[in-house]
C-alpha cells in the first residue's frame, strides 16, 4: 500500500538527520513499541517508533539531533510518548535543548519520571531560553514534580504555556504553583487537569490577586466521576467562570477580586453560595473598579446573601450587569436589591447609577407584594437601568404585570424587558396593556415573552410585530412541559463541532487528522498508519456535509464539516444549532489561495473569509444577553507549513484577526488562541485536538440541561442502528415500539392509560432529540432520520446537484412530482459497481419529496391537487435583462415601498439560504389565507411577484448576499389598505425567518416605486419609519398634516437619474401610522398636564386668587393643579374626538385646539406666577432665574441642585408676558459654591420651573425661547429616535430636548405635594439675599449684569423685568419703574 511505502527504519532517519536532507519542524517519539521504524507524515513532520530492545537508540538520536545544524534552525516541536526516563536520556535531552533554542514546544504523554529525573528536568527549564510551551499528560509528576516545575518557572521568564493533564498534584502542589504565579509574570496559559477540584482555589486566587493576564483552565475528575471544568479565566475577554468550588474557596476568590483589575465578567452559575461568601463579595464590590458583569444564577442565594450583594451596589461605580435568576430569595431580597436603583424622595439621589441590566426570578423566588412594590418604585424613579429581566416567576398574577406595564408608560430609559417563563403573563388584559404601553412609549425596543402563557397561546405575535422583533424562532417544546415535568434533568452528553470555511481550506484533511488523535490508540502505531486511507471510502466520499463522531470517555463529540462550495450554502441554515444547543464553531481558513500553487492569500482575503463565516454565525444565532451563551468560535489557519517564516503577510493577518475580535466582541465568544496548523500532521493538530475535547466539555457544562430520558434514548437508538445498520431512518411506528419495550417512562402500561398523553410525551422527547442534533424529526413526516451524515450528505448534497434542467423541461421552475421522484431515485443511486445506497431500502421517493416540502425547499403549485407541479427555488434563473414594469400603471394608482435593512449590517446579513426559504414560506402563507381571492405568485432567482386582492407586490433581495429586502407595491386601493397588506402579511413572513437578524423598516420614495428605479440608484431614497414619526411629533399640530420630507437628487456620471423632491408625510404613512403619532402626542400632553396636578394650597386670607379677566366658567386657580383642571374639559373633548372623528384633518384640528387651549392656560398661569406676590421686596429682583455650567466650552443648563456644586452662573429670563426668553450676551453672576441651604431653597423651584418649561416647549410655545440651546446633554436621551436633519429650527430641537428633560424631572418629583408659591418665596428670598451679598441690589446693577429693566404694565399694573428689545418695541404698553 501507498502508506506502507512511507515506513522507514531507524538507520534511514539517522542518516537523513546527519546528512541534513530533512527539514523537520516536528518529531514525535513513541517508545515501547512492537518494532522500531519511522513514518514521515509530511515533509516537515516525522514519527519515530522505538521498540523496548532498542531503547539505547533513543539517547543516540537525541544526541544526533543536538549536533545537526539543520535541525537547530528548523526543529520547533518535540513529543515524547510512553518514555520511562533515565538520567542518561535526560542528559541527552538537555544537550539537545541547550544547543537548539528554536524548539518551542515540548510534550510528554504517558511518560514516567524518577525524582532525580524530575529534578534534572527542572534544572534544564531554569536555564533554557527557547521553550515556550510545556505539556505533561498522564505522566504522574505528582506534588513533588509540581513543586520542582514551579521552582524552575520562578526563574524562567521565557515559558508562556504550562499544561499538566491527568495527574494529581494535590493542594500542596497547587500552592507551590501559586507562589510561582506570584513571581512569574510571563506565563500566558496554565492548564491543570487534576483528580481534585481543590487545586483550583490557590491557582486562580494568585492570578487574580497579582492581576496576571494569564489564561487559566482547571479541570477535575473527583472520586472516579467524569472530568469537568472547575475554573476558567480568559484574559482576552476578561471573563472568569467558576463551575465548581467549595465555599471557603469561593470566599478566597471573592477577596482576591477586591483589588483586581483584569476581570470584567464574573460567572458563578450553579455554584452553591452562602451569605458568608456574599459578605466577602460585598467588600469586593465596594473596592473593585473594573468588574462590569456578574452572573450569580442558580447559586441558592437567600435573602441575607442578596442583602449583602445589594449593600455592595451602594458603593460600586463600575458594575453594569447583574444576573440573580434562579435563586431562593423572597420579596425582601428583591426590595433590598432594587433599593440602590430607586429613589424615595425628591431630594434623594439614586445610589447606583452605573448598573444598566438586572435580572432575577425563578420558581423559588417569591417576589410577593414587597417585591412588586420595589419593582414599581424602581421603574418609576430609576433613570439608568436599560434592561430588566424577571425569569420564571410563578408568584405574580396578571394584575401585577398590568401594573408593571402601566409604570413603563412613563419610563424613558428601559430598552429591554424580559419576562421569560413568567406564568402570570397571560390574558387579554395583559395583552391590551402591553399594546397600550407600546403605543405611548417609543423607547422600549425588546420584550421577551418566551415560554409565557401569552406566547404559548400565540397571542404575542402582535407585540413582536409592533416592536419589529423576530418573535419565536425555536421549536415550541413548552406546550409539553406539564407532560414532562416529572422527568429528571441532567447535563447533555453530546456536543457538535461545526467546521466552517471556504473551498480548499483543508477542513476534511483536518477532520481526518483530528480523528486519528482523538481517542487513545487501540492498535500499535504501525497498524494505525496502514489503515489511515481506505480507497473504497475515498471513492464514494459523501458530497455536501460530512459528519464524524467520536467518543471521549462518557461524552460524544461529532464534527459537522460544512461544505465550502457556494452551491451548498443555502442548506447550511437548516443544520444550524438551536439557541442553547451544545455546539461550537471552528472557522478554518487557508493561508494559501490554492494548495497546489502555494500562492499566499493577502491579509484582506483571509479577513474576508473569516468575516463571512462570523456574519453567518451571528445571523443564525439569537442574540444572547449573557456572554456564556454566545456562540463559541475558534479560528484555525491551515497550510501554515507552506508559509515562509517569518512572514510580513502573516503578521498583517494576525492584526486583521484582532480587528475582527474587537468588531465581533459581544456577538460571539472568541477563543483567544489562533491555531496555525499543518492539517496533514497529527503532531501539528494535536494541540487543536485537545482544545476540541476541552471546549466540548466546557460547552456541555454551560448549556441548559436536558431530560435524562434523552441521554438514555441516544444509546438505545445507537444500539438499534447497530442491529439495523442498513436503516438510516426509522418509521414512527418503530420508534413507538422501542419506547414501549425499552423506555418505561414512555410505555403504555395498561389499556386504561391515556394513550394520547403517552404519544405526546414520545413526540416531545423526539423533538428534544431533534434540538440536540441527535436525530432529524418532523411530526408530519412520520419518521425519524437517525443517520444525519446520510441526510446531510447523500440527500441534501445530491439535491443541490440535481440536473433538473438537463433531465426535464421545467416551465418557470416547476416540475412534476413523478419526474422529481425519478430524478431523486437516479441521483441517489451509486454509480460505482458493487456499492449500493441505503436511501430507498426503507424510504420511498415520495417521503423525500414530503421532507423537502416540510423543510420549505419546494412547494406545490396547487395543494388541493395530488398531482400538482412542484417548484424548487434552487432551479430558478435570474430575470436580469428582462423589462421591469408594473402590470398596471394608471393615474389612479398609488405606489408605496418599504425598505427592510439589517439593523447591524456590519455583523449580520441575510444568509444565502434565506431568500429561497422565503419564496416557499411566503407562498405557503398566502395560499393559507381565506380571503386570498385567486392570488397569483411568480418567482425569479431574487424576486417574488405577488398579486392579491388587486394589489401588486414585488419582494426583491438586495443582492445574492444582501443586507436588505425591498417590498414595492402598486394598487388602486387606498394607501392604508395597501400598507396594511405589507405590514400584516409580507413583513411578518420576512421577520419570522430571521433568527439572529433584526430588520428595521424604512419608507421608500414613491417615485422610485412608480418607475421601478434600479436598486443601485435608490440606496439613499428612503427614510426610517421611526424617524419620520418622530419628526411629526416634533412639529406643532398646525404643521403635522402638511409636513414634507425632502428627497436628495441622484445622478450617474453627472447625468441626473432622480431629481430632488418632496412628499407629504400623509402620502408616506398609513392612517394607522398617523393615528399612532397623534395618539402618542395626545398621551404626552395628557401626561404633562397630569404631572402638574398637586394639592391646592389653602389661602389663609381667603382672597380670590383667580384671574379677574377670566369668565366664571373659565376661572383658573393660581396653582399648577389649576392648569390640569383648566384642560380637563379639553381632555374630555379629545376623547370624543378619538371616538367619533376618523378623518385625519379633523383629528389634527382637535389636537390643534387642545394645544391652543393649553397654551392659553399656560400663559395665564405664568403671568400669575410672576405677579402673585408683589409684597415680596416689591419685585425689586427678577423672579424667573436659572443656572448654567460651562463644560468643555459648552454652556449647559443645570436642572438639578446638588450640594457641593461649584463654578455655576446665575442668569435671569426676560419676563415679558407671553414672550419670555433667554437674554443674549447676559453676563450673569457667578455662584462659587452651592451649600445645603441653597439646595433646600432652590431645588423645589428648579424642578417645577423645568415642568413649566417642558410643558411650554412640548406644545410649541415660545416660553423661554433660547433655553433649548442650553440642554444638549439632555436631548441625547432620545437622539437615537430623531434625525437632526428632519428637524428645523431651535424650537423644534428644544422641544425634543426639553421633552426628555421634563420626563426625567417629572419622575424625580412624583408624589411631592405643595404649591409653587411656597417654593417661590424661599427661592426669591435666596435670590434677594444672594444679590445683596454680591452688591447687586439696585436697578442699575441688575441692568448691568442681567440686561433687565423693571417696568409696570399700563393695563393691569403688574411689574416685570424685561430686556432692552422689549423696552423698545413694547414701550407703549409699559412704564419704566426704576429701583
Amino acid at each position: 500500500m501507498a502508506s506502507s511505502q512511507k515506513l522507514k527504519d531507524l538507520q534511514w532517519v539517522l542518516e537523513a538527520i546527519k546528512t541534513e536532507s530533512l527539514n523537520l519542524h516536528s518529531i514525535s517519539f513513541y517508545l515501547s513499541q512492537p518494532s522500531s521504524c519511522c513514518y514521515q507524515e509530511t515533509d516537515n513532520s516525522i514519527n519515530i517508533n522505538i521498540s523496548e530492545d532498542s531503547n539505547q537508540l533513543f539517547s543516540y538520536i537525541l544526541i544526533v539531533l543536538g549536533t545537526s545544524k539543520n535541525t537547530q534552525l528548523s526543529l520547533r516541536n518535540l513529543e515524547f510518548h510512553f518514555v520511562e526516563w533515565e538520567l542518561e536520556q535526560v542528559r541527552s535531552l538537555r544537550g539537545l535543548l541547550d544547543s537548539n533554542l528554536s524548539i518551542k514546544q515540548v510534550v510528554l504523554r504517558q511518560n514516567r519520571f524518577t525524582i532525580e529525573c524530575l529534578a534534572m528536568f527542572s534544572e534544564i527549564l531554569k536555564k533554557n531560553g527557547g521553550i515556550k510551551e510545556i505539556t505533561f499528560s498522564e505522566s504522574g509528576i505528582g506534588t513533588v514534580g509540581a513543586g520542582l516545575i514551579a521552582s524552575a518557572l520562578k526563574e524562567n521568564d521565557n515559558v508562556e504555556e504550562l499544561q499538566i493533564w491527568e495527574d494529581s498534584i494535590g493542594s500542596k502542589g497547587a500552592e507551590e504553583l501559586s507562589k510561582m504565579i506570584e513571581a512569574n509574570s510571563m506565563l500566558k496559559l496554565l492548564t491543570i487537569f487534576d483528580s481534585s477540584s481543590i487545586t483550583a482555589t490557590p491557582l486562580i486566587s494568585a492570578v487574580l490577586a497579582r492581576n496576571r493576564a494569564m489564561e487559566v483552565h482547571v479541570w477535575s475528575g473527583e472520586h472516579g466521576m467524569k472530568s469537568s471544568k472547575v475554573v476558567e479565566f480568559v484574559p482576552e475577554n476578561s471573563t472568569l467562570r467558576i463551575y465548581r468550588i467549595d465555599i471557603s474557596g469561593a470566599c478566597r476568590v471573592a477577596c482576591a477580586l477586591g483589588l483586581n483589575s483584569t476581570v470584567r465578567s464574573l460567572d458563578l452559575t450553579g455554584v452553591l453560595l452562602k451569605s458568608r461568601w456574599a459578605k466577602e463579595f460585598r467588600w469586593a464590590l465596594e473596592q473593585n473598579q473594573t468588574l462590569k458583569e456578574v452572573t450569580l444564577s442558580n447559586t441558592c442565594l437567600k435573602d441575607k446573601g442578596v442583602v449583602y450583594v445589594a449593600a455592595g451596589l451602594f458603593e460600586n461605580r463600575s458594575l453594569e450587569s447583574l444576573y440573580l435568576d434562579g435563586n431562593w430569595f423572597s420579596g425582601v431580597g428583591v426590595e433590598h436589591l432594587l433599593c440602590p436603583l430607586s429613589r424615595f424622595s425628591t431630594v434623594q439621589l439614586q445610589a447606583n447609577i452605573t448598573l444598566k441590566s438586572v435580572t432575577f426570578g425563578g420558581k423559588r423566588t417569591k417576589i410577593g407584594r414587597d417585591g412588586l412594590s420595589a419593582i414599581l418604585k424602581m421603574l418609576t424613579t430609576n433613570e439608568t437601568v436599560t434592561r430588566l429581566g424577571i425569569y420564571g416567576d410563578e408568584s405574580m398574577r396578571p394584575d401585577d404585570f398590568v401594573r408593571i406595564f402601566k409604570c413603563l408608560e412613563k419610563n424613558v430609559t428601559l430598552r429591554s424587558l424580559s419576562l421569560h417563563g413568567c406564568k402570570g403573563v397571560q390574558g387579554d388584559r395583559v395583552l391590551q396593556t402591553i399594546m397600550e404601553t407600546l403605543q405611548v412609549n417609543p423607547w422600549i425596543e425588546v420584550i421577551d415573552l418566551a415560554q409565557t402563557p401569552l406566547e404559548n397561546s400565540s397571542k404575542a405575535d402582535g407585540i413582536y410585530q409592533r416592536l419589529g422583533q423576530n418573535g419565536k424562532t425555536e421549536p415550541k417544546t413548552d406546550i409539553h412541559a406539564d407532560l414532562l415535568k416529572d422527568m429528571t434533568l441532567t447535563e447533555p452528553k453530546s456536543c457538535r463541532v461545526f467546521f466552517c470555511g471556504q473551498e480548499y481550506a483543508g477542513k476534511t484533511t483536518l477532520c481526518n487528522s483530528i480523528s486519528r488523535n482523538f481517542s487513545p490508540p487501540k492498535l500499535p502505531y504501525i497498524e494505525q498508519v496502514r489503515t489511515l486511507v481506505n480507497p473504497v471510502e475515498k471513492a464514494v466520499r459523501t458530497t455536501g456535509m460530512e459528519i464524524k463522531t467520536f467518543k471521549d470517555e462518557d461524552i460524544k463529540i461529532s464534527i459537522w464539516n460544512l461544505a465550502g462550495q457556494h452551491e451548498y450554502y443555502s442548506f447550511h441554515d437548516l443544520m444550524f444549532p438551536g439557541h442553547g444547543s451544545a455546539s461550537f464553531f471552528l472557522i478554518i481558513s487557508s493561508l494559501l489561495r490554492k494548495p497546489s500553487n502555494r500562492e499566499p492569500k493577502t491579509p484582506e482575503e483571509v479577513e474576508e473569509d473569516l468575516q463571512f463565516w462570523l456574519r453567518f454565525i451571528v445571523s443564525n444565532s439569537k442574540r444572547a444577553v449573557q456572554q456564556c451563551l454566545l456562540p463559541n468560535v475558534t479560528i484555525v489557519l491551515t497550510h501554515f507549513d507552506k508559509i515562509n517564516q517569518p512572514s510580513h503577510n502573516l503578521q498583517a493577518t494576525v492584526n486583521s484577526i484582532q480587528r475582527l475580535r474587537d468588531k465581533f466582541h459581544g456577538f460571539v465568544e472568541f477563543y483567544p488562541t489562533v491555531f496555525t496548523v499543518d492539517a496533514r500532521s497529527s503532531a501539528s493538530v494535536n494541540k487543536l485536538t485537545n482544545h476540541t475535547r476541552r471546549t466540548a466539555r466546557t460547552i456541555l457544562q454551560r448549556v441548559p440541561r436536558v431530560y435524562q430520558l434523552c441521554n438514555n434514548l441516544i444509546q438505545i437508538l445507537s444500539d438499534w442502528r447497530s442491529e439495523n445498520y442498513n436503516k438510516p431512518a426509522m418509521k414512527w411506528r418503530e420508534f413507538s415500539d422501542i419506547c414501549q419495550v425499552k423506555v418505561p417512562a414512555l410505555r403504555i402500561r395498561s389499556r386504561h392509560d391515556n394513550k394520547e398523553n403517552v404519544e405526546m410525551r414520545r413526540k416531545a422527547v423526539a423533538t428534544c432529540l431533534h434540538q440536540l442534533g441527535e436525530v432529524i424529526y418532523f411530526e408530519e413526516l412520520g419518521f425519524l432520520i437517525l443517520d444525519s451524515e446520510w441526510f446531510c450528505g447523500e440527500v441534501l448534497g445530491q439535491l443541490v446537484k440535481l440536473e433538473v434542467r438537463k433531465q426535464s423541461s421545467p416551465e418557470n421552475g416547476f416540475i412534476s412530482r413523478e419526474e422529481l421522484e425519478k430524478i431523486l431515485r437516479g441521483s441517489l443511486q451509486s454509480h460505482i459497481p458493487g456499492i449500493g445506497t441505503k436511501v430507498f431500502e426503507n424510504l420511498e421517493p415520495g417521503d423525500l419529496v414530503r421532507m423537502m416540502m416540510k423543510l420549505e425547499l419546494c412547494y406545490e403549485q396547487d395543494p388541493s391537487d395530488p398531482n400538482s407541479m412542484l417548484l424548487i427555488p434552487s432551479i430558478l434563473e435570474e430575470g436580469r435583462g428582462r423589462p421591469q414594469k408594473w402590470q398596471q400603471n394608471t393615474s389612479d394608482c398609488i405606489f408605496a415601498g418599504r425598505h427592510l435593512v439589517c439593523d447591524n449590517s456590519s455583523h449580520t446579513f441575510l444568509t444565502p439560504g434565506f431568500f429561497p426559504r422565503l419564496q416557499v414560506h411566503l407562498h405557503n402563507r398566502i395560499m393559507a389565507l381565506k380571503n386570498q381571492h385567486g392570488a397569483t405568485y411568480t418567482l425569479e432567482k431574487y424576486l417574488i411577484s405577488i398579486t392579491i386582492n388587486g394589489i401588486y407586490i414585488r419582494v426583491e433581495l438586495g443582492g445574492q448576499f444582501g443586507y436588505h429586502i425591498d417590498v414595492l407595491a402598486c394598487s388602486t386601493k387606498s394607501l392604508t389598505e395597501t400598507l396594511r397588506l405589507i405590514q400584516q402579511l409580507i413583513v411578518p413572513a420576512i421577520q419570522s425567518l430571521c433568527s439572529g437578524v433584526t430588520l428595521t423598516e424604512n419608507v421608500m420614495r414613491p417615485e422610485c416605486v412608480r418607475n421601478l428605479t434600479p436598486p443601485r440608484y435608490r440606496k439613499t431614497q428612503f427614510v426610517s419609519l421611526q424617524q419620520l414619526k418622530q419628526a411629526l411629533l416634533s412639529v406643532p399640530a398646525d404643521g403635522m398634516y402638511d409636513y414634507q420630507h425632502t428627497w436628495d437628487p441622484v445622478s450617474d456620471s453627472g447625468k441626473p437619474v432622480l431629481r430632488a423632491g418632496f412628499d407629504f408625510a400623509r402620502d408616506l404613512l398609513s392612517d394607522d401610522d398617523f393615528r399612532e403619532v397623534l395618539h402618542r402626542r395626545y398621551h404626552d400632553l395628557y401626561n404633562l398636564a397630569q404631572e402638574l396636578q398637586v394639592q391646592q394650597e389653602n389661602n389663609p386670607d381667603g382672597a380670590d386668587l383667580s384671574l379677574s379677566t377670566a369668565d366664571e366658567t373659565e376661572k383658573v386657580e393660581p396653582t399648577f393643579g389649576g392648569i390640569a383642571k383648566g384642560v380637563e374639559a379639553v381632555l374630555q373633548r379629545l376623547k370624543i374626538i378619538e371616538q367619533e372623528i376618523r378623518d385625519l384633518k379633523q383629528e389634527i384640528q382637535g389636537l390643534r385646539f387642545y394645544e391652543h387651549r393649553l397654551l392659553i392656560e399656560l400663559h395665564r398661569k405664568v403671568n400669575y406666577l410672576l405677579n402673585y406676590n408683589v409684597q415680596v421686596e416689591e419685585r425689586k429682583v427678577p423672579n424667573m432665574f436659572y443656572f448654567v455650567r460651562t463644560e468643555n466650552y459648552t454652556t449647559r443648563l443645570v436642572t438639578n441642585m446638588i450640594p457641593g456644586m461649584t463654578a455655576l452662573r446665575l442668569h435671569m429670563l426676560c419676563e415679558f408676558r407671553r414672550e419670555m426668553h433667554v437674554v443674549e450676551d447676559q453676563i450673569g453672576c457667578e455662584v462659587m459654591h452651592i451649600d445645603n441651604m441653597a439646595v433646600k431653597s432652590l431645588a423645589p423651584y428648579m424642578t417645577k420651573f423645568m415642568k413649566l418649561l417642558t410643558l411650554a416647549l412640548k406644545i410649541g410655545a415660545q416660553l423661554a425661547t433660547g433655553m433649548a440651546q442650553l440642554i444638549p446633554d439632555l436631548s441625547k436621551e432620545i437622539a437615537h429616535l430623531v434625525d437632526s436633519s428632519l428637524l428645523t429650527g431651535a424650537v423644534a430641537a428644544g422641544a425634543v430636548g426639553a421633552a426628555a428633560m421634563g420626563r426625567i424631572n417629572i419622575f424625580r418629583n412624583r408624589g411631592r405635594g405643595g404649591d409653587i408659591q411656597q417654593d417661590l418665596r424661599a427661592a426669591q428670598q435666596w435670590i434677594v439675599d444672594f444679590l445683596r451679598d454680591r452688591g447687586c441690589s439696585t436697578g442699575r446693577d441688575i441692568a448691568e449684569k442681567f440686561g433687565l429693566w423693571r417696568v409696570r404694565y399700563r393695563d393691569d399694573g403688574h411689574i416685570a423685568w424685561i430686556c432692552r428689545r422689549h423696552m423698545t418695541i413694547r414701550k407703549h404698553e409699559i412704564i419704566e419703574v426704576p429701583v
